[in-house]
């Protein structure tokens, strides 16, 4: 093998791995703890197709499941002051629309 060949090799598993890491660290939301901390302190109201309600999902990742989320598709009773979606309620204040991590962090003081 060629010493240029191998240059060539090294250089494209380089590109592979920092690939994976970069795509892994893209996908993997939010912490668990610091989601956990947001899901104990406000409540998200989504509903079933809603788009921005997907965006603000794919900011949290993985740690979505630890949120409190009403989707108001299956729980109409818990949204009757819900005018659109998503909406996060943080100490009885309405936030209406995707929210950034920062502002949710401040807002429920995690």
């Amino acid at each position: 093998m060629k010493k240029r060949d191998a240059v060539t090799i090294l250089i494209v598993v380089g590109v592979i791995i920092l690939s994976v890491v970069i795509l892994k660290s893209k996908n993997s939301g939010v912490s668990e703890e610091l989601a956990k901390c947001i899901g104990e302190n406000s409540e998200l109201y989504v509903q079933l197709g809603c788009y921005a309600c997907e965006k603000q999902k794919e900011l949290f990742g993985e740690s979505y499941t630890q949120l409190d989320v009403i989707d108001c598709i299956f729980e109409r009773e818990k949204c009757s002051e819900i005018t659109a979606t998503p909406t996060w309620i943080i100490n009885k204040e309405k936030y209406v629309g995707v929210q950034n991590i920062e502002k949710l962090r401040e807002l429920t003081g995690c």
